[in-house]
């Protein structure tokens, strides 16, 4: 448990146990791929073709998901098509956000977003608040424990679709059982 998490929650006031909750759920709790050090990514193909339409097809439009290499081969094929788009859809660090949520985190421009990720873990837990506090209906569903409005927010209404398509639990479930985990060892 990283005591920079805690006292960022402290200040923001934030249930550390949601906070730890959401990151682990997201990423397991590191926002640095640890074989190559590299910042965290989900390139998310369907984004990519919503922004760049006649994009040629290639390396960006078959990534394995949950792969860093795969994941940062096909960032970097999309990158060389178009770089803003490229950055804008992929979700990145320990929270995982879009990229093309840049504006709404405080940042002029999408590299900006991108460039303070890769500064360090409290840059980007900053990033997580930021992201929860800019939505009341996120921040109200944590406060309330509601992790299936929390996971229709979130990861969308599919959420359940996806999880049984990956052989995965519940992002509301797993949302559940990691806050009581943290809340236990908190107290």
């Amino acid at each position: 448990m990283d005591k920079r998490i805690i006292d960022i929650c402290k200040k923001q006031d934030i249930d550390a146990a949601i906070l730890l909750a959401f990151i682990s759920v997201e990423t397991g709790g590191i926002g640095f791929d640890r074989a190559t050090g590299k910042l965290l990514i989900q390139f998310e193909p369907s984004w990519f073709r919503k922004l760049v339409p006649y994009a040629p097809s290639g390396k960006w439009s078959v990534n394995k998901v949950d792969v860093q290499t795969k994941e940062w081969e096909a960032f970097n094929n999309a990158f060389s098509i178009n770089p803003n788009a490229a950055m804008e859809s992929t979700s990145i660090g320990l929270g995982q956000i879009m990229g093309l949520h840049y504006k709404r985190l405080g940042y002029s421009n999408v590299g900006d977003m991108w460039d303070d990720a890769k500064r360090g873990i409290e840059q980007q837990v900053w990033q997580i608040v930021k992201f929860i506090k800019s939505d009341g209906r996120l921040e109200r569903a944590l406060r309330r424990k509601d992790w299936a409005t929390v996971a229709r927010i979130y990861n969308g209404s599919g959420y359940l679709q996806i999880a049984k398509k990956y052989g995965r639990i519940p992002y509301d479930k797993a949302m559940e059982q990691e806050y009581n985990k943290f809340k236990n060892s908190l107290t």
